[in-house]
């Protein structure tokens, strides 16, 4: 099949090369502004360039990866729908719930599937953690706990952009919670501190933060997230059920040091970069994104999951600087 490429920066030209060695794919078509970026993606990749996105997708192809900023992404995925083309695009899929909201509207019943791009429903551990809940196996679940721990802030352009920790960072979490869960997140209150980085506090946002979220069946699920983590890119996952407890992440690449007597767990060098911590998940995301192409599956992950994940962020975002419990319904649906 023949994939085009909105936006190569550094994950696109990641999806770029992941593309590129799927047997499934024979061609790329890629868009930058930025022409080295679109230079190097045709030398490496034997990619045919295109000078703009309605280009691309007059270029004959199967579907559509939108790599590209934020800001863009409302019209990119609109502009793929009315031509039919099958997308997949990084999260987030708008800056807001409610231009989120506008997206989901604008896609349902257009019969184009869109796949939003949430990488950890790949993750192999992840993905054995959501068997053992439908398998039944945990038990009923009483605690979730999710930690993304990065080892350094992003630029200062790159925050004041961002929307904040809940939005850029902790989504994921939040993502993944009720992908593993199946439950719905009813209730949040959090919080957050700035302990370096004086550029991430001047733009109104924190460094440090966690959330306590409330599900629909009484679960209580805790989130941990931090730019300021000097061992590496931590990224963990817990499940506590009334028979048995589980743990993704907990592997020798864990940037974590026991202090224990004797121990020598973990052993491995650590994760530094979430490139490196989810390769082997990025490569299958792509991969189903194929399969949704070629009309073997549907979206695993749809427009409207990652509107639900933006209502959890915006609802912490609030209940940060109001400092009070947030519930769902509040926000925006």
């Amino acid at each position: 099949m023949r994939i085009g490429i909105m936006g190569l920066g550094r994950i696109g030209a990641f999806h770029t090369e992941t593309l590129a060695g799927l047997d499934t794919v024979n061609s790329l078509v890629v868009t930058d502004p930025v022409a080295t970026a679109v230079a190097t993606a045709t030398e490496l990749f034997g990619a045919t360039a295109a000078d703009s996105p309605e280009a691309l997708l007059a270029a004959g192809v199967d579907g559509v990866v939108i790599a590209a900023a934020t800001d863009a992404h409302p019209e990119l995925i609109l502009a793929a729908v009315k031509a039919g083309i099958p997308v997949f695009c990084e999260k987030p899929v708008a800056r807001g719930v409610a231009e989120s909201l506008e997206v989901l509207r604008a896609v349902e019943g257009s019969g184009v599937e869109v796949h939003s791009g949430y990488n950890r429903r790949f993750d192999a551990g992840c993905v054995a953690a959501r068997r053992a809940v439908v398998s039944g196996e945990l038990g009923d679940l009483h605690t979730v706990r999710s930690t993304t721990l990065d080892p350094a802030p992003p630029p200062p352009a790159y925050v004041a952009a961002s929307g904040g920790i809940f939005r850029d960072c902790s989504v994921h979490d939040f993502d993944i919670v009720r992908w593993v869960t199946g439950r719905e997140v009813v209730e949040v209150y959090a919080t957050g501190g700035n302990r370096g980085a004086e550029y991430i506090r001047a733009a109104g946002d924190v460094d440090t933060a966690s959330a306590l979220l409330t599900l629909d069946d009484g679960t209580i699920a805790v989130i941990s997230n931090s730019r300021h983590n000097a061992r590496g890119h931590d990224v963990r996952l817990e499940l506590h059920g009334m028979k048995d407890s589980i743990a993704v992440g907990l592997e020798d690449k864990l940037p974590l040091r026991s202090v224990e007597p004797g121990a020598t767990f973990p052993a491995g060098t650590p994760h530094t970069f979430f490139m490196d911590r989810f390769a082997d998940a990025y490569r299958a995301e792509l991969t189903a994104f194929t399969e949704v192409v070629a009309g073997t599956r549907t979206s695993p992950c749809t427009v409207a999951d990652a509107v639900e994940a933006s209502r959890i962020a915006d609802a912490c975002t609030l209940s940060l600087h109001e400092h009070r419990p947030v519930r769902l319904d509040e926000v925006a649906a």
